[in-house]
């Protein structure tokens, strides 16, 4: 099998989205996306929504499944049949971040149940790692949760963050203590904007604790879900400015395809696997499953 030229598929599946995205990997040029798409799992069987993401990216490169040298899948994506070979979570997530912003040296993956910070070299290399704990009140989740309880969506969260001219504090100790919080802070009668912005703060202060714990200098890329949550990322640069002056100088960043950062990596790794393979003389069939 040539390898001068490979199609490659990458499926994240996550604990409230399905990401997928098509790439196209030459040997002689950087790799290029074909197709790429997400979908909320909502009360749906995830297989189900995996197999119309998937299908989804198939038309949009105007590919058959059959035309793809992989398909990997990365997060709880095992449950995908039509795979290929399965990678690790943070591995994916660092090599769809350095993809994304090849200055990066480390990812804020921030997903619906955890967030969790990878310190990587300038091969995605992980050098390094920290979670946030059990508790989901650094997670999207506990964002959903509140704006349910706040009667907005969140697409909305973002934008009104922004408009916050005096943020509320609000625990970070816990989920449960901080919506207790939230129900007060509204019998208080605080602006839905300043609430916002108070656990927006409340969040970024949690992920920056676990870059300083990285001691990760330069470019930070936030992937997953909540990289398109605008006020978040205001308030994680503003995060950043207070922690420089503690030494760690770090820029935040986000990508307009964040969200795919796990699906792009997980279908970089598939590619580097098949010409890992090619390279060894050993069939693509007797080198599946195991994770990168």
């Amino acid at each position: 099998m040539s390898t001068d030229t490979l199609l490659v598929a990458g499926i994240d599946v996550g604990s409230s989205a399905v990401k997928a995205v098509v790439m196209e990997q030459r040997h002689d040029a950087a790799p290029r996306p074909l197709a790429g798409h997400s979908e909320r799992i909502r009360r749906r069987d995830a297989r189900d929504v995996a197999t119309d993401v998937f299908q989804a990216c198939l038309r949009e490169a105007g590919i058959e499944r059959d035309d793809l040298d992989y398909v990997a899948t990365t997060g709880e994506g095992e449950i995908v049949e039509d795979r290929t070979g399965h990678f690790y979570g943070m591995t994916t997530h660092a090599r769809g971040g350095l993809f994304l912003d090849p200055e990066a040296r480390a990812i804020i993956d921030i997903g619906a149940l955890h967030a969790r910070a990878v310190h990587i070299d300038e091969r995605a290399k992980v050098l390094g790692y920290r979670m946030t704990s059990q508790c989901a009140s650094g997670s999207g989740q506990f964002l959903e949760n509140i704006c349910r309880y706040l009667g907005i969506t969140m697409t909305e969260i973002g934008p009104l963050s922004l408009e916050a001219d005096d943020p509320e504090p609000c625990s970070s100790i816990c989920a449960v203590l901080a919506e207790t919080d939230v129900i007060n802070m509204v019998s208080r009668g605080i602006s839905t904007a300043n609430i916002i912005k108070g656990i927006h703060q409340s969040m970024a202060g949690r992920y920056m604790r676990l870059i300083a714990a990285l001691n990760v200098s330069g470019v930070v890329v936030v992937t997953g879900g909540l990289a398109a949550d605008v006020g978040l990322l205001q308030a994680l640069r503003e995060a950043a400015e207070t922690h420089k002056k503690g030494k760690v100088p770090v820029t935040i960043r986000a990508h307009e395809d964040s969200v795919l950062a796990g699906a792009h990596g997980a279908a970089l790794w598939g590619a580097f696997r098949v010409r890992k393979l090619a390279r060894r003389g050993v069939s693509l069939a007797a080198g599946t499953e195991a994770g990168a």
